[in-house]
């Protein structure tokens, strides 16, 4: 049996691919559009996966920099190995600002790894994925991760001569699988030269308020917690400072 497509099908489906491929390239637009000089860069590394709380919390933190005045505020987006919406483990559908695959990666001053679903296993089997962690690190001023997204470092071996910590229930296999790590277990976030890992959840918002902290001082950091509504101190949140 012979079967005939109607033109008008076919002309039906090239405009649904030119509609996506000008999607893809209007979104490339909007995400250039999003860096704005004198600030600094920070990229959220995504994959189908990520989890909610680490991704959005230090987002928002780092977002409302831009609400600050006086400082050198923060470039917030997120980057994925493809520009196709990608799905988080609790089912928000987001799609990515940059392919790290790609040339037109922005220069990433801070590289937030939220933890995902894979991060412990077969995640660590992306070469190419890893491979861009150790090449942002390069020139980064600052290397972040929430729960397991450590495990992304660690695998890099980013982590070989830090103090580190990570999901508390993951503390067991991140040892197991990094026997030479130095991990702090006791301590909601960890700060260790230009690495900063967190245990995640909401202790996400913690971390990454810290690293506020870190770089615009104790008044910049609480007027970004008032306005997200959280009561930020430093000193009642168990924490471990090796170096800065």
């Amino acid at each position: 049996m012979k079967f005939r497509v109607s033109p008008l099908f076919v002309v039906f489906m090239l405009g649904l691919l030119s509609c996506a491929d000008n999607n893809k390239t209007n979104n490339s637009k909007n995400a250039v559009l999003k860096i704005k000089a004198d600030r600094y860069n920070v990229a959220f590394l995504l994959m189908d996966g990520t989890y909610n709380t680490e991704l959005t919390a230090p987002f928002d933190v780092f977002q409302h920099t831009q609400y600050q005045e006086n400082i050198k505020a923060m470039n917030v987006f997120t980057i994925a190995n493809t520009l196709k919406p990608i799905t988080t483990f609790e089912g928000l559908t987001i799609i990515p600002d940059f392919d790290y695959t790609k040339k037109n990666v922005p220069n990433i001053d801070i590289l937030v790894i939220p933890s995902a679903e894979h991060h412990t296993d077969t995640d660590l089997e992306d070469v190419i994925m890893i491979s861009f962690v150790k090449k942002v690190n390069e020139k980064a001023l600052y290397m972040t991760s929430h729960c397991d997204g450590a495990f992304v470092l660690a695998k890099a071996g980013l982590l070989d001569t830090v103090a580190s910590t990570t999901f508390p229930s993951n503390i067991k296999k991140y040892k197991k699988m990094f026997p030479h790590l130095n991990v702090r277990q006791n301590s909601m976030f960890v700060h260790d030269g230009k690495y900063i890992t967190s245990a995640g959840g909401i202790k996400s918002f913690d971390a990454a308020l810290y690293l506020c902290e870190v770089l615009y001082g104790k008044e910049v950091t609480q007027a970004i917690a008032v306005g997200l509504v959280i009561d930020w101190d430093a000193s009642k949140v168990p924490h471990f400072i090796a170096r800065q």
